[in-house]
């Protein structure tokens, strides 16, 4: 797995600094080349590193900007790794098809 892009922020909260990674990720398939998204959280408390949670999906789909569409959602409404799957869900089942699609196009070669 590559990172092609990561986004960051850092939220303060009764003392706790708790950083935000939302990272667009690329791996090989069968076909070619997929996209995915890992989500990963840190908590700090007086700058120490008290807590680390993360998820990923790492295949949402074959094209690129589909999958960074998702991921700056997921950045612009502070989403959490717990809560990944369950607000990505319905994106993903979407994006199924763009695989039916590389299928068709390398079966036809």
């Amino acid at each position: 797995m590559k990172i092609v892009e990561s986004l960051s922020l850092a939220i303060e909260n009764k003392g706790k600094k708790i950083m935000y990674f939302y990272r667009l990720t690329q791996c090989k398939t069968k076909t070619g080349q997929a996209f995915g998204i890992e989500v990963e959280r840190q908590d700090l408390r007086e700058g120490v590193l008290v807590n680390v949670e993360r998820d990923s999906v790492d295949i949402i789909s074959t094209k690129e900007d589909k999958v960074r569409s998702i991921l700056e959602l997921l950045y612009k409404n502070n989403v959490s790794p717990i809560h990944l799957i369950d607000v990505i869900g319905s994106y993903v089942d979407e994006c199924v098809e763009d695989f039916n699609e590389v299928e068709s196009l390398v079966g036809s070669m």
